[in-house]
């Protein structure tokens, strides 16, 4: 495993992290999610998302739970802050008083005494920034949280944290979670430059397309009974990536990933991992042999030729 910076703190998160999005309390047993997290911690893989909103806190208490067996200073968690958590006016959104309850009750869940990464997962335009920003860095004070982040954020939003914490001296955000793959590169015109130049680090969700990278899908042929396309549970991201003309694109790329001893998905989070400010691609994996082939990814250099060639595909 290869570990990088997030963004310009000091926190070192491993190139491949584990989320939990569309599995734990979700269509995966407890048991197969445990298993998974002791594969990817075997690995080196030290960095673990989460959000109070999976399966509405069952997400965080079996990542807690999969986690207790090891030091608590050898992983990093990371969870989230924002979608509605009950059908009060108050259950929602990233005003200081729901934001310091969910935080109580995501420390609960997951049995710590601190989260490494606590993250907006979401912009609330009813609350005013420097609310949300204050109640975060008064949770860094409190030693309730480390570091805090954002996740799908637009570039003027960052830029406006950015600011407000210069303005009012406040702790500063690390870290930004967007969907990027080969398939969904909205954040590389604005959302890269602008936290390359204030030290905002990407922590990536989707890497592999809802899957549709890893080649399991071909051109022409229904989805595996035994895929997540297959599962209605799990498959309702999945539509705007698994069309006839991505699918033949990632049949294109598969000499490219042959050449270079990669399976598709390693080729998929490679590629990923060529901008230096992403610090890990956070992986959802239902068996451990899902993690054994990802972690491979790290530490991979893809040739410029093949990166040009990688490009002229998706173009195309």
């Amino acid at each position: 495993m290869q570990y990088r910076r997030l963004g310009a703190s000091g926190l070192k998160i491993s190139e491949i992290g584990l989320g939990s999005w569309l599995t734990y309390g979700n269509s995966m047993e407890e048991k197969q999610s445990e298993a998974v997290v002791d594969k990817a911690y075997e690995l080196g893989i030290n960095f673990f998302d989460t959000a109070n909103m999976y399966g509405r806190g069952a997400a965080e208490r079996i990542m807690g739970k999969a986690l207790s067996k090891y030091p608590r200073h050898s992983y990093v968690i990371a969870t989230k802050v924002f979608h509605p958590m009950g059908d009060g006016p108050n259950d929602r959104g990233l005003s200081r008083k729901h934001i310091m309850e969910q935080c109580e009750a995501s420390l609960r869940r997951m049995g710590v005494d601190y989260i490494d990464l606590y993250q907006c997962h979401g912009y609330d335009s009813n609350t005013p920034l420097e609310e949300t920003l204050r109640a975060l860095d008064d949770l860094i004070t409190q030693g309730k949280i480390v570091y805090a982040g954002v996740s799908r954020w637009k570039a003027a939003q960052l830029a406006d944290a950015v600011h407000t914490a210069e303005k009012y001296n406040l702790d500063r955000i690390i870290s930004n979670q967007p969907q990027y793959s080969m398939f969904a590169r909205g954040l590389e015109q604005e959302v890269l430059p602008l936290c390359e130049r204030h030290g905002i680090g990407q922590v990536v969700f989707s890497p592999l397309a809802q899957g549709v990278l890893t080649g399991k899908y071909k051109p022409g042929m229904a989805p595996p009974e035994d895929s997540r396309a297959a599962d209605p549970k799990s498959n309702m991201f999945m539509q705007s990536f698994i069309q006839e003309a991505n699918l033949v694109k990632v049949e294109k790329m598969r000499p490219i990933a042959e050449r270079n001893g990669l399976s598709m998905a390693q080729l998929a989070l490679a590629w990923i991992l060529r901008q230096d400010n992403v610090a890990s691609c956070i992986i959802g994996a239902s068996r451990p042999e899902q993690v054994e082939d990802n972690v491979k990814a790290a530490g991979v250099k893809l040739p410029a030729g093949d990166l040009e060639e990688i490009e002229a595909i998706l173009n195309g």
